[in-house]
């Protein structure tokens, strides 16, 4: 039980072994096993008992859900004078976002972010109550437990009748999402039959002309990029959110070449060990990134993953680093030029 919970599953290992052995694999084979005789982390099981109560992993009720969207559209309102909505359980909306439930709660400039890029290119969307979870613990216990999730997602999406599933910046999320059509297909009433990752969409609409951003609005941040490994090693995107980097922010740079990409360095807080019984492990997990990040001189760190911004919080003032975690959706919501939202023709993706 120690060891396999001591492995953050973040298959860096798997990138340099001579024999191409997947450790990763073979710890979620052995918490296989473990789960079935009744031996698992505390924090992981209570996470996915509570999204299995509430939708989300951190046990927010339906009505705390939608007040605190609404209380997020009082404060675009008085960021920006307009109208931007964060809707909810809105039947026949053309996307269903799933964000990690951090990022409606504790990441909320992350949330502003998707709401500025929605409104700006006028589409149609919305967030589910019954599902409003993008992260799936299940990976971290049992195959059973995350396709049971994951199938949530695909439930509140045909209930709502949207037409595409995006899933905001959560790692271990889009783990998981990337094989959603294998778990609980088919996916045929999409319009594309599998989900879309929040990066690929605001990208691709950027690129589209759906609305313009403003660099000098992060005139004061330098800001070098993380990639989670279960984005990173799990299929990308990758330079999607570099490329949305470099639109928000005039300073953009990278740690060293052997911690970026596929050779990317753990947070040190994935695997199911976000808990403070575990943060001297956590701590120790971490120096590598923070020794890289340390280097490029910036004082912001972005990253797309709800965990990674929480244990880099966490971890970075262990090894003496001041600097903000955000995510890239944060940067971009800050740099959208907000005379550009809701003028242009409602564009479709």
């Amino acid at each position: 039980y120690t060891y396999f919970y001591q492995c953050s599953e973040c298959r860096r290992c798997s990138v340099y072994c001579p024999y191409g052995i997947d450790k990763a694999e073979l710890t979620i084979a052995a918490r296989e096993i473990m789960a079935s005789v009744g031996v698992a982390n505390k924090y992981v099981t209570e996470v996915i008992a509570n999204a299995y109560r509430t939708g989300n992993n951190i046990g927010i009720p339906a009505p705390a859900w939608i007040d605190n969207c609404e209380f997020l559209e009082r404060e675009l309102k008085d960021e920006t004078g307009l109208d931007i909505r964060l809707p909810v359980d809105v039947e026949g909306s053309e996307v269903l976002l799933v964000p990690p439930s951090a990022d409606n709660f504790v990441n909320t400039d992350t949330m502003l972010g998707y709401a500025k890029v929605f409104h700006a290119a006028g589409i149609s969307w919305t967030t589910s109550t019954y599902a409003d979870e993008a992260a799936n613990f299940g990976l971290f216990l049992d195959y059973r437990n995350m396709k049971a999730l994951n199938r949530r997602i695909l439930e509140a999406a045909q209930r709502l009748r949207v037409k595409q599933i995006i899933f905001g910046e959560c790692g271990h999320a889009w783990r998981v999402a990337m094989f959603m059509k294998t778990l609980n297909g088919p996916l045929d009433f999409l319009r594309t039959p599998y989900p879309i990752h929040i990066c690929e969409f605001t990208l691709d609409l950027l690129r589209r002309g759906a609305f313009r951003l403003n660099r000098e609005a992060n005139l004061a941040r330098t800001v070098a990029y993380h990639d989670p490994c279960n984005i990173a090693r799990a299929g990308g995107p990758v330079e999607e959110p570099r490329a949305l980097l470099r639109a928000a922010v005039l300073d953009v740079r990278e740690m060293p070449e052997n911690t970026i990409r596929q050779q990317t360095v753990c947070c040190g807080g994935g695997g199911g060990l976000l808990t403070e019984e575990l943060m001297d492990l956590r701590v120790a997990g971490s120096k590598m990134r923070a020794e890289a990040f340390r280097t490029t001189r910036a004082n912001t760190l972005a990253t797309i993953c709800a965990i990674c911004k929480a244990q880099l919080r966490k971890a970075l003032p262990k090894h003496g680093i001041e600097a903000e975690v955000v995510g890239v959706h944060d940067l971009v919501g800050r740099a959208l030029i907000p005379s550009t939202a809701g003028e242009k023709t409602p564009m479709h993706w």
